[in-house]
């Protein structure tokens, strides 16, 4: 048997240093949290006052989705061959540069091009901040301190749209993007300071650009088609037929690139690791919750409840608080017993009622009732969200670790991103509907009102996202309810993905979290020499040893006997 380092051979930091390293990196989480939060109250009004529509409002969202969803793999990628903590200044640079402009946006196309900006910058605090937090605590403890960026997650949603709301209805929206280049500007000098990585082995340089190409032009032309067909152009149309066959030709590419290139952005060989797998699936419905909910949620307060920005972002509090109570309480639970499973599919279960819930809400729905139901939907997102990282962490090889950690992250996003999609689509589609079928009742009710109620129903007619509060009462009505069915019409889409999550999450491996850091286990390999062994192989060599022969029992009993299950699927 090779020698290796123990774990007294390299210290583990303390609580102390730990949050010390980790103070740059939760406020530039923070940052970009509260970025993508901040305008989401204040999206109507921005959406109305650049004369933007359905289509603008959806794109508005997506293009910081898909930017970051493109991005996440391949910085988690550089971070396995580059210096991590330069990367996250790096994707905080581009964050700043993204918000301040998206700021000076004078129409709906600048301002998705810069939130695009915007979204390279959050692919990079996606990935690295789960990484940098793997290179310096184990996963039994990293437990605790996933709680604590459920905690900072939770701060960053409940004031993102708070203070979207006070800056909107006080100094105006652009304001909602100005905000938080500050609060970057503190965290890159925070990061230079007070994040101090062990240092890595030296690893020969590869970067997968044509993979990158494939990847971001397959991904970024299906969303198109999706946000485009069924009102630019029929489903069946020859459009569909081209941009679709575009698209898989490209994802074709980019697999088969993957295949032969030593260095891929997304290593297919992790897929033969059962619990990569499964976090993956499940990871696709849950991002279709987190980012569908927060961007619709909004949308409802304001069109079908009438509700300022302001209050917008008040009235969804409780499932900020069902997250933020969630994750921090099993975040902690889990690193005091590295038990974790028990915890993941109670949320999974929690995220499935809470969406089908959220499906039967009304525009005049009692708020108790549908706080009730956003805390259910709230707990069940904080309860599996963050842990899908942790316990894929935990399973694969540290020189891995980065592909694997972003690549969850990548399609967590990549669920939220076409989620955002096909929900704004469908709500588009929905809303011109219902409209539709209760044109008599609006030329009625817009009769009433003379020149000022035939203005607003030509203003609806458009297109434009339309400001409630400002409609005669009798239209006000009929938008509201039209807006209330539609909005939890494209909740209830989301729950056969949340039943998917419960049975992904049901099958996976159940393995106590390991005792050792990242780095720690890299220190391994390079002191004995010999390829870094995960847990259950490491056991399953000393039983052979012991009995003279291929072990052919059960590995989890071995695993059991085992003084540290880190990493107990060897990918095969």
């Amino acid at each position: 048997m090779s020698t290796t380092l123990t774990r007294d051979d390299a210290p583990a930091m303390s609580h102390r240093q730990v949050l010390e390293s980790l103070s740059g990196l939760l406020l530039g989480m923070f940052v970009s949290i509260l970025a993508g939060t901040v305008v989401s109250t204040s999206m109507p009004r921005i959406i109305s006052e650049l004369h933007g529509d359905q289509t603008a409002y959806t794109w508005v969202v997506t293009s910081t989705l898909l930017a970051t969803t493109v991005s996440t793999p391949i910085w988690g990628k550089l971070a396995d061959l580059f210096n991590r903590k330069l990367l996250i200044q790096l994707a905080l640079v581009l964050f700043v540069l993204g918000s301040a402009l998206a700021g000076f946006s004078q129409d709906t196309n600048m301002l998705i091009g810069f939130r695009v900006v915007q979204g390279l910058g959050a692919g990079g605090l996606t990935a690295l901040s789960q990484i940098i937090m793997a290179d310096i605590i184990s996963p039994r403890e990293r437990g605790r301190y996933m709680g604590l960026f459920g905690g900072i997650m939770a701060v960053g949603t409940v004031g993102g749209p708070l203070i979207g709301g006070l800056l909107t209805d006080s100094v105006g929206w652009r304001w909602n993007f100005f905000v938080g280049v500050p609060v970057a500007i503190i965290a890159i000098i925070l990061l230079q300071f007070t994040l101090k990585l062990p240092k890595r082995p030296a690893r020969k340089v590869r970067i997968d650009y044509l993979g990158a190409i494939f990847l971001a032009g397959g991904v970024s032309l299906l969303l198109i088609w999706v946000s485009l067909a069924g009102k630019d152009f029929d489903w069946n149309s020859g459009q569909t037929y081209l941009m679709v066959g575009g698209a898989v030709a490209l994802l074709i590419a980019f697999i088969v690139t993957e295949l032969l290139v030593k260095e891929p952005i997304i290593p297919l060989g992790l897929f033969k690791n059962r619990t990569f797998t499964l976090a993956v699936i499940a990871s696709i419905s849950v991002g279709v919750a987190m980012f569908g909910t927060s961007v619709f949620l909004g949308q409802y307060m304001q069109l079908a409840r009438g509700a300022t920005p302001t209050e917008s972002g008040l009235l969804t509090l409780p499932m900020i608080f069902g997250l933020l109570l969630s994750s921090m309480i099993v975040g902690n639970l889990i690193s005091r017993t590295g038990r974790w499973k028990a915890f993941m599919v109670t949320g999974s279960i929690l995220l499935t009622a809470g969406l089908y819930l959220m499906s039967t809400i009304a525009y005049d729905t009692n708020y108790v009732v549908v706080s009730l139901y956003m805390l259910v939907l709230g707990a069940g997102v904080g309860m599996v969200m963050q842990n899908l990282v942790l316990i894929v962490q935990n399973t694969v090889r540290p020189e891995q670790l980065g592909a694997a950690s972003s690549n969850v992250a990548f399609f967590r996003s990549l669920g939220g991103t076409i989620g955002v999609s096909v929900m704004g689509s469908v709500l588009g589609t929905t809303v011109a509907n219902m409209v539709g079928d209760r044109k008599d009742d609006l030329l009625a009710a817009a009769a009433k009102y003379g020149a000022k109620g035939i203005e607003a129903l030509k203003s609806l007619q458009s297109g434009q996202l339309p400001e409630v509060n400002h409609l005669p009462s009798g239209i006000r009505t009929i938008i509201e309810s039209v807006y209330g069915q539609s909005v939890a019409d494209i909740f209830l889409i989301a729950v056969p993905l949340a039943v998917v999550t419960i049975i992904a999450i049901a099958f996976l491996p159940n393995v106590k979290l390991g005792t050792k850091t990242a780095i720690e286990r890299m220190k391994e390999k390079e002191a004995g020499g010999t390829p870094l062994q995960t847990a259950e192989e490491n056991a399953v060599e000393v039983a052979e040893a012991m009995i003279g022969a291929p072990a052919t029992g059960s590995v989890t009993a071995v695993r059991r006997a085992d003084g540290d299950a880190s990493a107990p699927e060897n990918g095969r």
